[in-house]
């Protein structure tokens, strides 16, 4: 295996889906008290997302709190309702191509603006015969960390 060009730097998101945002929005917010940050809607993607943070700075977290545009249509952003975990880091480029030639598979779309504005990828939850490493059933969000994220963590470590 060739050195890795890469280094992960913290989570990024948790993205939790359900049928009705309500009650993600009455746990995760009123209960909680997480704050509100933003939202974004996509219906190529099926998702009408409320986003939350929890923490500060540059290691802040994002809780996203997800329903469908469509319930019957894929993707299903509830379905598991934990949907993905994204995962800051340092050269997404880097990631992708090492990952690709490690046999990683990813889901369709490349490297695009995610709903944070931050360019990301996705690490496909199941392996296929072409590409046998996986998320080993969690759908991994690989987030291009902005440079201030990186010089905390180069701070800090």
């Amino acid at each position: 295996m060739t050195p890795r060009p890469f280094r992960i730097l913290g989570v990024q998101q948790v993205a939790i889906g359900g049928r009705d945002k309500a009650a993600l929005r009455r746990l995760w917010i009123d209960t909680l008290g997480l704050s509100e940050a933003g939202t974004y809607r996509s219906e190529r993607e099926n998702v009408d997302e409320d986003i939350t943070v929890a923490g500060r700075g540059p290691f802040k977290v994002e809780i996203d709190l997800m329903q469908p545009v469509d319930p019957e249509k894929m993707p299903k952003v509830d379905d598991p309702p934990l949907n993905h975990l994204g995962l800051w880091v340092d050269d997404l480029r880097a990631a992708v191509s090492w990952l690709e030639q490690q046999g990683m598979r990813f889901a369709p779309g490349g490297i695009r603006k995610g709903a944070a504005g931050h360019d990301v990828a996705f690490i496909h939850p199941k392996a296929s015969e072409r590409f046998p490493l996986s998320g080993e059933g969690v759908l991994i969000e690989l987030v291009q960390a902005p440079p201030e994220v990186i010089a905390a963590y180069d701070a800090a470590h």
